[in-house]
């Protein structure tokens, strides 16, 4: 399926950046009022850029009669911005709502019926992003992280404590002094973002041509305040949270407490965190539960 390039601003006027965004077009009018189309805003999880992983859900939901607009970050894959590969929540969050401010001006589409989609980290985020408003039409959060605080202690179990003590340093001295740069993903006992036992395979599997295999390892103390469950009780619309159940990234725990305080519908998996990409047994189902949801609950 083809899609349209598109840029957006975010950002104050001190640190305003480009980003860069995939357009695609939702096809027929099964979804579409007199004021348009529903629209999606899409976005990735930890250092995950749009080419990575991200276009089959597009092109799921495009063909389901949405369009769908999917981001990079500022500092991510094609978008501008600079330090490049450092995450900061409130900069990913405010980039967010510039891609809904984005997606709501784009041709044919509805302005008032966005929806927020978001994976792995920005499952979290879209929680944040949607509380208090009418503009949104729906959200789907697919195997989030939700609370920061629960997902180092959810680590612990299948972490060494001398590799999270490893990364925990660098990222202190990257606070405090230059910026220390380490692997998002790499080998149990290396130091990493990410260092499951698979997990470096099954990153790079996704990845696309713009990703980078490095992070700023001030990330571990951005995800330590990072609660974003909180608003899921002050969002509107109509929820979907896809629960990995042995997700090993983000504590399934939190995903089902915010999931309940949003008065969420569930689906549940018996996978891990990355089983729900393309080429992955539970690809399938999880992208079909996407469809009829929101094919019911934005139903002109």
């Amino acid at each position: 399926m083809k899609y349209d390039e598109v840029t957006f601003s975010s950002g104050s006027a001190a640190g305003r950046a480009e980003c860069h965004a995939w357009h695609f077009t939702g096809e027929g009018d099964a979804l579409a009022s007199d004021a348009g189309r529903p629209v999606v805003v899409m976005a990735h999880g930890l250092a995950g850029t749009k080419d990575s992983g991200l276009q089959p859900f597009a092109e799921a939901l495009a063909a389901a009669g949405l369009d769908v607009l999917a981001f990079d970050y500022r500092g991510f894959g094609a978008s501008g911005g600079s330090p490049r590969q450092t995450v900061s929540m409130a900069g990913q969050l405010e980039d967010y709502r510039a891609a809904m401010a984005a997606a709501a001006r784009l041709p044919g589409v509805d302005p008032q019926r966005i929806v927020l989609w978001g994976v792995s980290l920005a499952g979290g985020h879209v929680l944040a992003a949607a509380a208090g408003r009418d503009d949104v039409a729906a959200v789907v959060a697919l195997t989030p992280l939700v609370d920061g605080m629960a997902a180092g202690r959810h680590a612990l179990a299948f972490h060494t404590k001398s590799s999270m003590l490893r990364s925990t340093v660098a990222g202190f001295r990257s606070k405090l002094g230059r910026p220390v740069m380490m692997p998002v993903v790499a080998r149990p006992g290396e130091l990493g973002a990410l260092t499951l036992d698979g997990s470096m395979e099954d990153y790079l599997a996704i990845a696309g041509p713009t990703w980078r295999n490095e992070i700023d390892a001030s990330v571990g103390l951005e995800l330590g305040g990072h609660r974003p469950g909180r608003s899921a009780a002050d969002v509107r619309a109509p929820l979907l949270v896809q629960i990995a159940d042995f997700d090993r990234s983000a504590p399934p725990h939190a995903s089902a407490k915010a999931a309940f305080a949003g008065r969420a519908e569930v689906r549940h998996y018996p996978c891990d965190h990355f089983d729900v990409y393309a080429g992955k047994e539970w690809h399938g189902p999880a992208v079909a539960h996407q469809v009829a949801f929101l094919t019911r609950v934005l139903a002109p």
